[in-house]
């Protein structure tokens, strides 16, 4: 028995040690040299930043309130909090001494210079289509033009077994595999330009596209199982289904597609969370091309599977009601208290300033967590030149959870709307989940 034992012994550390060893093969085999341009000229520095816009490098790598690309946002994952990188050219604390090759490498493959896998939190598996042309430019444009910030970055809040980065390599080899981007045949020119963009810079399927247990994107590009942007939940958002069903992009325009990119609001609706940094960092600065060829792909993207085609509708009662001033609803009550003033009592708000709640995709959806959480914490518009005012909501967290659960209830379910119901107990989680975020870090010292 005791032999045994040993033996086995022997046999796991054998068989941890080939793991191990193999993680460093699978990396080894990620990374790929990168040319050098000939000359570095202003021409190539300004495609670098617009790449980077495209890329929305600063929404994820700039905490709020702090310098742009100085890291330290706190990114919410199911196991901890991720904190982006300072990505600077700052020479001890941020990139200032990547060469090309290894800038390229850990945004189009996921190595860090050290040989190290990164967290999928930076999204590779989308970045690795862009072209080579591209990262040269954006890696231009990062070590001569962006303002080098000295500070520190931050560690994980994972457990440990889950920060080692070792096995993120296997994960890397079966969910982020090296591709380049495939034209569809179906798709004109412009469409398939916005493919590219959707499914590579933009990389909208990191948050638009559900997640397996492993948390992978379960596709990376538009395949026959229709799962590609058909909705998911990332740090305690609901991303809204981009495909063309009722609870998506059905009764959207293009023309409001683009709106919504450059403006983050239409007439009916307004970006807020996590949407609207990526307006503000990113989309109101594509070209028009870009965002026309955006639009166009998103349209041309068939229901997601098991949804339906149609918004649930019923007749509007609730209007008349609010303007009689004869309800006895405890959810009529708060929303006259709280919300009247901006939302209106025909829920439609007012165009492009206060967002409509009435057929509003985000107030119906069948998770209910992003109108929790807005109705909780508040939210702001993104800032942008085409509009005067960046509005902001304020929080409710003021209210009981019961109170809370009522006046969301009344709104998912009055005018035209038709929602399932939330509980007390799903107001409770979300506040428990914001009360227990990891801060983001925001103290820097620009280096003169």
């Amino acid at each position: 028995m005791k032999k045994l034992l040993t033996r086995l012994a022997i046999l796991g550390i054998t068989a941890f040690i080939v793991v191990f060893a193999g993680s460093f093969m699978i990396i080894k085999n990620r990374t790929k040299p990168f040319t050098e341009p000939s000359k570095i000229t202003p021409e190539i520095i300004q495609r670098g930043e617009y790449v980077a816009r495209l890329s929305d490098c600063a929404a994820c790598h700039t905490a709020p309130g702090d310098q742009e690309y100085a890291g330290g946002l706190a990114m919410q994952t199911p196991f901890g909090a991720i904190y982006s990188t300072n990505i600077t050219p700052d020479k001890t604390t941020g990139i200032g001494n990547y060469t090309l090759e290894e800038f390229g490498n850990a945004v189009k493959h996921g190595v860090r210079k050290d040989g190290a896998a990164l967290y999928p939190a930076m999204p590779y598996a989308s970045y690795t289509i862009m072209p080579d042309e591209d990262i040269a430019a954006m890696y231009a444009y990062f070590m001569q033009s962006v303002p080098a910030v000295q500070k520190d970055n931050a560690s994980s809040t994972f457990p440990w077994i889950i920060s080692m980065r070792w096995p993120v390599a296997y994960w890397q080899m079966l969910f982020a595999p090296i591709r380049n981007f495939e034209q569809n045949p179906q798709l004109t020119e412009l469409q398939n330009h916005g493919a590219y963009i959707v499914e590579g810079p933009g990389h909208c399927g990191a948050c638009h596209t559900p997640r397996g247990i492993a948390y992978q994107e379960k596709a990376l590009s538009n395949d026959k199982s229709d799962i590609f942007l058909s909705g998911a939940l990332i740090d305690g958002w609901r991303a809204k289904s981009l495909r063309g069903e009722g609870q998506g992009l059905k009764t959207w325009s293009e023309e409001e597609i683009i709106e919504f990119l450059k403006t983050g609001r239409t007439d009916k609706v307004a970006a807020f969370g996590a949407m609207a940094d990526v307006v503000e960092h990113s989309s109101q600065f594509w070209t028009d091309q870009d965002l026309k060829a955006t639009a166009s792909y998103l349209k041309t993207l068939s229901p997601a599977p098991n949804k339906s085609l149609e918004l649930a509708t019923q007749k509007d009662t609730t209007t008349d009601l609010l303007l009689s001033d004869k309800f006895r609803d405890p959810g009529a009550v708060l929303y006259i208290e709280n919300c009247n003033i901006c939302h209106r009592a025909d829920g439609e708000g007012v165009p492009r300033i206060f967002p409509a709640l009435n057929q509003n995709t985000a107030i119906t959806a069948q998770n209910a967590q992003s109108v929790i959480q807005v109705t909780l914490e508040g939210g702001k518009m993104p800032l942008t030149p085409a509009d005067r005012m960046a509005f902001a909501m304020p929080g409710f967290n003021h209210l009981s959870d019961e109170e809370v659960a009522q006046v969301i209830n009344f709104i998912r379910n009055s005018w035209n709307n038709v929602a399932p119901e939330i509980s007390a107990q799903d107001v409770a989680e979300i506040r428990h989940f914001l009360a227990n975020k990891a801060p983001n870090i925001t103290s820097v010292k620009e280096v003169k």
